[in-house]
């Protein structure tokens, strides 16, 4: 009985957090904004915004499948995309993304028979990959569009293309190093366990089509005023730039990205609905599915039945 009390107090805590996570995401915004930015959208774009946005989830929910084979615990694709989609969706719009969809995975894997040291693991694994992605994706910018991709990073050509040649060489030592390198691998006091070749593979392609795609949902929204690769590289260029100046969380990239890339005439309206697309319609999805997961499956519904799954 306490534990039922407990299960409805967190399920009409999730249902007040939802609330106050769907008014903080459009409170900057009035409805009129809102509105008039997303119906600027030609239709044709809106819907490929959508259908790519869509595209990079189901590689987020791929970055958990492959985690929970480096962990040793493999589950069904269902069931690791829907502890992905679920903790990604809040967790983009909570911010302090490893922690707040972390604590939704250790909900949802805890209950599937993973002890915190694994989850810690899968996390860890898909933040690789996300960066992984990330580096390799700018690399290709930095190279193919030294001049685009130079300018969001404050670079000269040369120097573009040089920059760029290093993030591909991240990818290939990391790829080398899961072949000969067993045992953790240490920096300073981070620690990693390499992955098998093929998983480290898998990681790199994943993660840099995520950021095609994401950058191919901004791109539509746009509505044709740039390019697809002038806007990838400005995107993922300057999300790079972020991460090496610890910018938090990447704040103002998306911003510095759709300014960089209109100039004078850029408006908010692509910005606006971009967050629409790729954070705020997942919210309420990842919020029901949350609240669904929690009413059909239990406290330790099917625990320790990954055993037996593929």
């Amino acid at each position: 009985m306490k534990r039922a009390h407990i299960l409805h107090a967190l399920i009409a805590l999730a249902v007040l957090v939802a609330g106050w996570l769907i008014y903080r995401t459009l409170a900057q915004y009035s409805w009129d904004d809102i509105r008039s930015s997303v119906a600027a959208i030609p239709k044709g774009n809106f819907a490929l915004a959508l259908a790519f946005a869509a595209c990079s989830y189901i590689c987020l929910t791929v970055f958990d499948y492959l985690a929970l084979r480096y962990v040793g615990k493999p589950l069904t694709y269902p069931r690791a995309a829907l502890a992905s989609f679920t903790s990604l969706a809040i967790g983009h719009n909570v911010g302090v993304a490893a922690l707040s969809s972390g604590a939704v995975r250790y909900r949802f894997y805890s209950r599937w028979g993973l002890d915190a040291e694994e989850i810690g693991k899968l996390i860890v694994f898909c933040g690789v990959t996300v960066g992984l992605g990330l580096i390799t994706l700018a690399g290709l910018c930095l190279i193919l569009l030294p001049g685009t991709a130079g300018k969001v990073a404050g670079l000269g050509t040369a120097a573009s293309a040089a920059l760029g040649v290093a993030c591909l060489a991240i990818g290939a030592v990391y790829l080398v190093l899961s072949v000969f390198l067993r045992g953790e691998l240490k920096v300073r006091s981070w620690r990693f366990t390499l992955p098998p070749l093929r998983l480290a593979v898998l990681q790199i392609l994943v993660g840099t089509v995520n950021f095609a795609f994401v950058a191919a949902c901004l791109h539509q929204l746009l509505n044709g005023e740039v390019g697809y690769m002038e806007t990838t590289a400005a995107y993922v260029v300057g999300n790079l730039t972020a991460l090496v100046s610890h910018v938090p969380g990447g704040l103002g990239v998306l911003e510095a990205t759709i300014g960089f890339l209109l100039g004078g005439s850029a408006s908010i309206g692509a910005l606006i609905a971009f967050r629409v697309v790729y954070f705020f319609i997942p919210l309420p999805l990842g919020v029901v599915s949350l609240l669904a997961s929690e009413a059909l499956l239990g406290p330790n519904a099917d625990a320790g039945l990954h055993k037996g799954a593929s």
